[in-house]
């Protein structure tokens, strides 16, 4: 049956490295390869330049429609002075919202030929493969009540600005059970980050992790403070296996992660619904400062095409086959500015791409 991938290329450097990924979806369904159609619709500032809205009602309707999603990256400073519900990060979380998107995958993997790249020592990193678990769709970005408003303080009015970090039980199990299943199909290992020592809301969430592990004899379970886990994380990073945590520390802690391997431009992320939809891209942001100049590194795009492959339309060889054309890219010394070192071939986004591609055919 053929499936539907949409292309949300979005903002600043996302239509050029989407544009590159889809020339590797293109030549794998032009090829025989993949039975698929592909679909572009707008997101974030392109949808309100071009709708007045950052989540256009179409997008969201294509986006129910499609097997899977692509997406290249929103934002810019154009946008800065929209008011809130207007600016391009509302329509990521509105389509993260609307297709439920509980569960966000970050893999932080180091590519062997970058080793040097990493800011810590090589010792420290070569070899690892960390998995974050990132709760998606609650917590403080999501909770209410949440707003700014004047109030009375000290005998004085002023300006009081509030948010609300909540989870369910409910909510709690169900990012669970995915970094349970995920740890139990690796080195059976699962830490879970919170702030139990402050927060009532990560009582609970430990809470719930301690419950949901009764039923996973063969995953040891472990417990920290989002604060020693930043330390542990660049500390000594090979320690973890599976990380599970809530919105906010996932989003901070994923990012520090990203940065062991050498480059934010090399990984790719997924976030999935409770039937195993997912939308898929770059941990990268629009980086406005390049844009428009071809020195956007497009591989963490394309393997992120790699994941959509293998998690959503569970073709394992091809994801495999694009997995090794990067590896085969990298070998040959090919590097965009983000991951240069010395002895490398310095190419741009389309060249980068181009290369990818040539490993495929080969």
């Amino acid at each position: 049956m053929t499936k539907k991938i949409l292309l949300l290329p979005g903002d600043g450097v996302g239509p050029e490295i989407v544009k590159q990924a889809e020339n590797v979806l293109r030549y794998l369904i032009d090829s025989g390869q993949l039975d698929a159609t592909l679909e572009t619709a707008l997101i974030g500032g392109a949808g309100y330049d071009a709708a007045g809205v950052p989540l256009p009602e179409e997008t969201i309707t294509q986006a129910q429609r499609a097997d899977a999603i692509l997406l290249g990256a929103i934002g810019g400073p154009k946008y800065d002075t929209l008011a809130r519900d207007l600016r391009p990060e509302r329509g990521l979380l509105g389509i993260r919202n609307a297709l439920g998107l509980f569960a966000n995958l970050r893999p932080a993997i180091l590519f062997p030929q970058l080793a040097a790249a990493s800011s810590l020592k090589p010792e420290l990193v070569a070899g690892l493969d960390l998995m974050i678990v990132r709760e998606l769709t609650g917590g403080i970005y999501f909770g209410q009540p949440r707003g700014i408003e004047t109030r009375e303080v000290s005998g004085s009015n002023e300006k009081v600005g509030y948010n609300t970090m909540v989870y369910s039980e409910s909510e709690i199990a169900r990012i669970m059970k995915v970094a349970f299943d995920i740890a139990e199909k690796r080195d059976g290992r699962l830490c879970s980050v919170d702030k139990a020592n402050v927060l009532e809301v990560s009582e609970l969430w430990r809470e719930g992790a301690e419950a949901v592990g009764q039923s996973y004899p063969n995953v040891a379970l472990s417990h920290l403070y989002v604060d020693n886990a930043a330390m542990q994380l660049v500390r000594a990073p090979k320690q973890f296996d599976v990380m599970v945590t809530s919105n906010l520390f996932g989003d901070i802690l994923s990012d520090c992660a990203a940065m062991l391997t050498g480059s934010i431009g090399m990984l790719p992320s997924a976030s999935f619904d409770e039937q195993g939809k997912g939308l898929y891209e770059p941990v990268h942001g629009s980086a406005p400062d390049i844009a428009g100049q071809d020195k956007a590194n497009p591989l963490a795009t394309i393997l992120s095409v790699e994941m959509l492959l293998r998690y959503t339309l569970n073709e394992a060889t091809l994801a495999d086959q694009i997995n090794q054309a990067v590896n085969q890219v990298l070998d040959q010394g090919y590097r965009t500015a983000d991951i240069m070192s010395d002895g490398m071939t310095l190419v741009g986004c389309e060249a980068m791409g181009e290369q990818v591609l040539a490993a495929l055919r080969r």
